[in-house]
């Protein structure tokens, strides 16, 4: 099987594996389309006040359809731990399968 990568982010490039894209829209689309992704990174903030990283963690949530492996990357703390938060109480109730990495690892903003 294909190993399939996303970055959400509006401002950081993604690694050169991954599939970048910068809307949390965007991201559901893709995630929608069922090819099975091995790894997930999440920023919060994406510069629209429409929409976050936080609407792409209900959906995986709500859908029941879970990446090998998740990393929040948001450098907004408070946010990123929610998101984060929200993703263990789904591994300790058992909605998201044990199976499943998930790991906060904020990034700081870099701009060039």
């Amino acid at each position: 099987m294909e190993r399939r990568n996303i970055f959400l982010d509006d401002v950081r490039p993604g690694p050169e594996d991954h599939i970048l894209v910068k809307t949390a829209e965007e991201c559901i689309l893709l995630l929608e389309d069922d090819e099975h992704v091995s790894h997930l990174s999440l920023d919060h903030d994406l510069g629209s006040n429409k929409s976050n990283g936080f609407e792409v963690v209900l959906y995986l949530l709500e859908n029941e359809q879970y990446p090998d492996r998740i990393t929040i990357h948001s450098a907004n703390a408070a946010a990123g731990k929610k998101m984060y938060q929200h993703l263990l109480e789904g591994k300790r109730k058992g909605t998201i399968p044990e199976r499943v990495k998930v790991t906060l690892r904020p990034l700081p903003l870099t701009f060039s």
